[in-house]
């Protein structure tokens, strides 16, 4: 490169400096999208945990009216049998809803430890995609700067700092660590 014409030269420049910026404004719209991401995923999952708290609420209602009908139940035995029977069969429901309650609460708890992982995940895409977006950003400054000066071992160095960028986009996109 050192026999090249100036002209030759600032056209490398340009080109180089121009393909950064398209490499940049692509990282930049993945940072939106994992951002975005990120915070939708953290709104549906309060959602899930507010609906787990609501079911767990129902759930301990029935949990504390049954064990008020099993205690008159034992306090009253000498009660009519229908009466007793009514009794058995609340109580008998009451446990039907406690399980079902049990069940949606684990299924919502998964729901939402999903989400959490997810938003997590996308936290993680979107800080990489940023921290190749400042090694692009720096590349481009080193690159201008290299052409206003003429000065070429600034615009190896700004080639050399797009590895940086690289190496973020990649474990942005396959999350290495």
């Amino acid at each position: 490169m050192s026999d090249m014409k100036p002209d030759r030269w600032m056209s490398l420049v340009a080109l180089a400096t121009a393909a950064m910026a398209v490499f940049a404004a692509v990282t930049t719209l993945y940072i939106g999208k994992y951002s975005s991401r990120a915070i939708l995923n953290q709104g549906q999952e309060t959602s899930q945990w507010a609906y787990y708290q609501a079911k767990s609420i129902k759930s301990y209602v029935y949990e504390i009216q049954k064990q008020k009908l099993e205690l008159e139940t034992m306090a009253e035995a000498k009660r009519p049998k229908a009466f007793r029977e009514r009794y058995s069969q609340l109580i008998k429901d009451y446990d039907k809803q406690i399980k079902r309650y049990d069940a949606e609460k684990t299924e919502i708890k998964a729901t939402a430890d999903a989400l959490a992982k997810s938003k997590e995940d996308a936290q993680a895409r979107a800080g990489n995609f940023g921290y190749g977006l400042i090694f692009l950003q720096i590349s481009i400054m080193l690159a201008s700067i290299s052409a206003l000066t003429k000065k070429k071992p600034l615009f190896y160095l700004s080639v050399a700092t797009v590895s940086g960028w690289v190496f973020f986009f990649l474990d942005a996109v396959f999350l290495f660590y």
